[in-house]
């Protein structure tokens, strides 16, 4: 029992806990997934639209640093640079997917509520960093991973759209 309380002193208070950890394996599942449906749609590729293109581009950016910001260290130079990086991709996947909308016949999806939580969340994001709010700054990196990219991402491969229709067929 003593061993066990020495550890969690030396262990800093934001080092990847288990639940980051399975953020982080869930980021790397789902981009697996999107780069499989990705390369198995290549019939359909001249079809695609350059809004659905840009966002799959800005969210594989966001996948691949996913993982790598949740496991590595943090506060230093490099996390802060991976996290400008890692926002400014989440935002421009929210504002892209605006413009995605062919889904409900030009109209806006349920999902499309998750591209406007993302545009106010990033800015709390950033702001509670730079404010040095740690546990706010975690929490909100915590949904934001959570809902925009595993649960939205998730929905992205049911219901015949299209990453689904390329994973699955």
């Amino acid at each position: 029992m003593a061993t066990a309380a020495l550890i969690a002193e030396k262990r800093h208070p934001f080092a990847p806990d288990v639940y980051e950890r399975i953020l982080a394996f869930g980021a790397a599942i789902l981009l697996a997934a999107m780069v499989t449906a990705i390369l198995k749609g290549r019939a359909d590729w001249g079809q695609i639209i350059w809004p659905v293109w840009f966002h799959l581009a800005t969210m594989t950016v966001a996948l691949v640093l996913t993982p790598v910001m949740l496991l590595r260290s943090r506060g230093d130079r490099l996390h802060r640079q991976l996290g400008w990086v890692w926002s400014t991709a989440m935002l421009l996947t929210a504002v892209d997917s605006l413009l995605i909308r062919q889904v409900n016949a030009g109209g806006f999806s349920f999902i499309h509520i998750l591209s406007v939580w993302v545009v106010i969340q990033v800015p709390v994001i950033i702001l509670s960093a730079r404010a040095h709010n740690l546990k706010r700054h975690r929490r909100a990196v915590r949904g934001m991973v959570t809902g925009a990219l595993l649960i939205a991402g998730f929905f992205t491969f049911p219901f015949d759209r299209l990453l689904g229709h390329w994973l699955f067929s």
